[in-house]
């Protein structure tokens, strides 16, 4: 029998992938119906064999049909193999959402390889470290980020959409022969499909690696207690199909469940209004941002057609619901999750909405319990870290022991590094983080890289980052700072300089500024967090030097 530590998956370019959940627990959930027990591309053709014409992709250059989506995508899949690529490849994406993301994602999974969707908003030097990290066989891209290759020997380029040129292959020209010659691969459902990669709150963006069946079934699981009524969803995803919340688009609801995908380019809120109003979706997946700004535009698009409005990817504030519940008619759906393997949801009941209330977990997509530093199972009531086990739970990291071992506990349990407690009806309460983090507009920033970087300044002496309240945003990230003794307190422009000096991303900087004499400490002598965040959120300024306006007490 297979165990957690035996027979990992190993890519022919040498990176191996474990399952770190035993195999007769991973076999029970199959035989209970919480798993397909079949590959993604097996799933989706079923679809395709069902309903050929039914829309499967909408985006700004029109609609497509399950029938034409195929189509494609075996073209791909017989591109890709055509020229030896396989079942021993990790094979990255790097798009924005429109058909060309999905069909690349179906293909890599009809050939058996592993996809490794990358945000393409993503800086170019956390793509280098994913593309080198993964030892990826292939990237799959537009002509114009066809450059995110260099430096990386070997790695196979392909673009769709385009005619092969300058030793960058088409994904749409395989020749005919090739095409009518290609099978799907058969593929064991608990081998890896995807990487999801985090947004990099702990500075170098994580790597996790889930198996057909966690995606189809787990996180199939979840979306499928979002729907209403038998009909398929038609989901409009606002989010970037290759974030960790946006996976649930080409596996879970095309491949998994035959929906509908409207998709835009990138985001704006009338343009998202207007989606709504036009191609009528059933259900809304968006960041709290995202749904703020929708909630704040004035424009009188009819919304009728939505049965869902779902929120992820960051905490939502009162005025987020509120929001919703004007221009939409509902609370949003809060799903407490991430790539690491948990998820939980208030679908059952989105007005029980309160500040931290996460739902009540579904065991079909992942058991949660709340334990002590120890791992002791902690009584209803008492808080402590949560921890996540089911049909969801991924196999493992990749190319990251040292994650493995701080975040993977026996059998399986994925340790979230969130404080939380359950009540005794089943409830679960999201008390805080333990890992450090500030969500600003749905995306993770990591205070410590900030950190590190300002204490090489000559003219500080500490520093800590902590989040500030952010009505558009949720947080925004406020450095706290004390001087050298003797040293003139540097300005916040200076210091936005000296970072973009040292190569940070604008978009991961401190967008609020704290001065202080010290920085306060706590009775352990280590700083304290508390006083410092109340104090950045009545006394930060900007950049600029100017208060910032609409911040609220957290």
């Amino acid at each position: 029998m297979r165990t957690a530590t035996a027979s990992p998956w190993r890519s022919a370019n040498g990176v191996a992938i474990a399952d770190r959940v035993p195999a007769e627990t991973r076999a029970a959930w199959t035989a209970a119906g919480l798993c397909p027990g079949r590959d993604l591309y097996a799933l989706f053709r079923d679809h395709v064999r069902a309903a050929p014409a039914r829309e499967a992709v909408i985006d700004e250059a029109g609609a497509l049909d399950y029938a034409a989506l195929d189509d494609r995508v075996r073209r791909a899949a017989a591109a890709l193999r055509a020229a030896g690529r396989g079942s021993a490849d990790i094979i990255a994406v790097l798009l924005p959402n429109g058909r060309d993301a999905v069909v690349a994602e179906l293909a890599i999974a009809a050939i058996g390889a592993v996809a490794l969707p990358i945000p393409h908003t993503h800086r170019p030097r956390d793509i280098a470290s994913l593309l080198g990290r993964s030892r990826a066989a292939a990237l799959i891209t537009a002509p114009e980020t066809a450059a995110a290759a260099e430096g990386h020997p070997g790695l196979h380029v392909w673009t769709p959409g385009t005619p092969p040129s300058g030793g960058i292959r088409s994904l749409d020209e395989a020749l005919g022969g090739e095409e009518r010659a290609w099978r799907p691969e058969g593929v064991d459902p608990e081998a890896p499909a995807r990487i999801l990669v985090s947004s990099g709150s702990e500075s170098e963006p994580k790597m996790v690696a889930y198996s057909h069946n966690a995606m189809a079934g787990g996180r199939g699981n979840y979306v499928a207690a979002l729907r209403r009524g038998p009909e398929p969803m038609r989901a409009l995803v606002l989010v970037s199909l290759a974030s960790s919340y946006g996976s649930l688009a080409t596996s879970v609801i095309v491949a998994r469940h035959g929906g509908t995908l409207v998709l835009l380019p990138r985001f704006g809120a009338a343009a998202a209004l207007d989606a709504v109003e036009r191609h009528r979706p059933t259900h809304l997946f968006g960041v709290p941002t995202m749904l703020w700004r929708m909630g704040e535009c004035g424009t009188g698009a009819d919304v009728s057609s939505l049965h869902a409005v779902v929120s992820s990817a960051g905490p939502v504030h009162r005025h987020v619901h509120d929001a919703c519940v004007r221009r939409f008619g509902m609370p949003p759906v809060n799903i407490y999750g991430s790539s690491d393997g948990v998820n939980c949801h208030t679908g059952r009941d989105p007005s029980r909405w309160e500040p931290g209330l996460a739902g009540v977990p579904d065991p079909d997509v992942a058991r949660i319990g709340i334990r002590d530093p120890e791992g002791r199972p902690l009584p209803p009531g008492q808080a402590g870290e949560i921890w996540a086990l089911g049909p969801m739970t991924p196999l493992c990291y990749v190319a990251a022991p040292d994650l493995d071992a701080r975040y993977r506990a026996p059998g399986g349990w994925v340790r979230t590094g969130d404080l939380g407690r359950l009540d005794a009806d089943g409830t679960l309460w999201v008390l805080d983080r333990l890992k450090r983090i500030v969500i600003r507009g749905g995306i993770g920033i990591s205070p410590a890289e900030v950190e590190r970087a300002l204490l090489g300044h000559p003219g500080v002496a500490d520093a800590h980052c902590v989040p500030v309240s952010d009505r558009d945003l949720g947080e925004r990230m406020c450095a706290c700072l004390a001087p050298r003794p003797g040293a003139p307190p540097p300005s916040p422009a200076e210091l936005i300089a000296y970072l973009l000096e040292r190569g940070l991303d604008r978009r991961g900087l401190p967008e609020r500024f704290l001065m202080l004499p010290e920085l306060p400490l706590g009775p352990t002598g280590k700083v304290d967090v508390s006083a410092l965040t109340r104090a950045a959120a009545e006394a930060a300024v900007t950049a600029d030097g100017a208060g910032h306006p609409g911040q609220e007490r957290r």
